[in-house]
């Protein structure tokens, strides 16, 4: 099913965690091994940055009740962002779906505290696909008969990954930012774009390449994952050129901001100007399944009618996913 998008949201706390921060840790690492193997440098965080130099966060369990914002708060910040540029009113919701790589609470789901942050009462529930999870809620939509959904659903990706993160362990303390992103589709009520094309596929094999333990740290075969990271974003990519390629259009990517120089490669080879591909790691860091989204968001103004965006995204399952985002066609 095509779906119309309405409007797309996102959300940074103003903490800042920058390379010179990490390096004052005294974790091993600089401003120059940090660009140079993920190019990232700067992210947000949910935690104060007293918090982190004094504990490093040595009780994953303590940071949740140390954090300035809750993981759903991300998430309902996000979401009024969409509401807004939709040009409705939050009571014009008819359900939301969240989801998120490490939430705050198993129960209830996470959408239920979005949906009363935003004074609402309407069908709730989470999707959780770890990194992939914003794409999972996508594909969860699509997939639905056109007269089972309300006018207008909500979808929510929040991520508060620097609350899971051993901040002794150089590895996962670079990786890390806190963000949330939302968009606003509807089955029946034209927009500025469509979604014209969703997939979520997944090796379950491979589940353990990476791992967020209840009350635990991130941990990740990181070599692994990232081979798998530019393979299935490239093929990814490449399968929606070829099913939507059109010389009357651009085709951009949008790609999981785990690591810009994965980024970099897979446009490389897949031949992507530097004007078609997007990206907000380099500042935000990885924000887990509110990636993607979030660089949607942040560019939402400067997509015009010509532009298709496709959103690539990998995750723990190991999972994968992608959509294909169509502006100027609905009317």
């Amino acid at each position: 099913m095509s779906l119309h998008v309405h409007g797309f949201g996102h959300f940074h706390p103003e903490n800042e965690l920058d390379n010179a921060f990490l390096e004052s840790l005294d974790i091993g690492t600089n401003d120059e091994w940090i660009v140079e193997r993920v190019g990232i440098r700067s992210r947000r965080t949910v935690l104060s940055l007293d918090y982190i130099r004094e504990t490093k966060n040595c009780d994953p369990r303590a940071a949740i009740e140390a954090a300035d914002l809750t993981n759903y708060e991300l998430g309902t910040r996000a979401a009024e962002l969409a509401i807004r540029r939709a040009g409705i009113d939050a009571s014009q919701i008819g359900m939301v779906i969240s989801g998120s790589s490490a939430p705050d609470v198993v129960c209830p789901a996470e959408a239920a505290f979005v949906a009363k942050g935003l004074g609402i009462e309407v069908p709730v529930f989470d999707v959780n696909s770890a990194c992939t999870s914003f794409l999972a809620q996508l594909h969860t939509v699509a997939c639905h008969r056109p007269e089972t959904l309300p006018d207008y659903v909500l979808v929510v990706a929040s991520e508060s990954l620097t609350k899971v993160v051993d901040f002794s362990d150089r590895a996962a303390a670079v990786l890390f930012g806190d963000g949330a992103a939302a968009a606003v589709l509807s089955p029946r009520v034209p927009g500025p774009a469509q979604l014209l094309a969703t997939t979520l596929e997944s090796n379950p094999g491979a589940a353990e390449k990476v791992l967020i333990p209840r009350m635990g740290y991130f941990e990740q075969d990181g070599r692994a994952v990232q081979m798998f990271a530019i393979r299935k974003t490239r093929d990814g990519f490449e399968k929606l050129r070829e099913a939507f390629g059109s010389e009357d259009r651009d085709l951009h990517l949008v790609g999981h901001q785990a690591n810009l120089r994965v980024l970099e490669q897979v446009a490389t080879r897949c031949r992507i100007a530097p004007d078609r591909h997007h990206t907000n790691v380099e500042l935000r860091g990885n924000t887990g399944s509110a990636s993607c989204p979030s660089v949607v968001s942040m560019c939402w103004e400067k997509f015009g009618p010509r532009d298709d965006v496709a959103l690539v995204a990998v995750g723990g399952g190991l999972s994968w996913g992608r959509a294909l985002l169509r502006f100027g066609g609905d009317s």
